[in-house]
């Protein structure tokens, strides 16, 4: 029912998506994340500490299946480097109506803006640096407290 994966490997939505078509769904809601090249990023790279982030995931597809009605979550997430455009997540919440499906992704897709252990450093014409947590995402998550 939680499916999450981490890969360097560009992001297959087609497979993606079918992994979390589940009988008796009737509602499945999806996001797909995409690099944006704000403040004139021209590359991003992510890095993860393997088996932790991959936990983390779960974690937060676990406890989205504990407050809705879910009948699969689908998680992936891609490291490495990467440029404008390239998709950098994939979150997939399937249920037998709407509503819980549509909750459920935005929770995921928040919480994992801060809960999963990402290194995020971003390439820009003025050199290299790190990206922390924004504020507007510590609020996000903490909205579903």
């Amino acid at each position: 029912m939680i499916d999450v994966a981490v890969s360097p490997e560009p992001i297959d939505i087609a497979a993606a998506t079918e992994s979390v078509e589940v009988a008796g769904a009737g509602g499945i809601a999806s996001f797909i994340g995409r690099v944006r090249a704000d403040d004139g990023v021209r590359a991003l790279a992510l890095e993860h500490y393997p088996g932790m982030t991959e936990a983390a995931l779960v974690a937060i597809g676990e406890e989205a299946a504990r407050r809705w009605s879910l009948m699969a979550v689908t998680i992936r997430h891609r490291v490495g480097p990467m440029v404008p455009g390239d998709r950098i997540v994939f979150v997939a919440a399937a249920a037998a109506h709407r509503a819980d499906a549509l909750a459920a992704c935005a929770y995921c897709i928040d919480r994992l803006k801060t809960d999963a252990p990402f290194w995020k450093r971003e390439a820009t014409d003025d050199g290299e640096r790190w990206v922390d947590a924004r504020e507007a995402d510590q609020r996000r998550a903490a909205d579903w407290a």
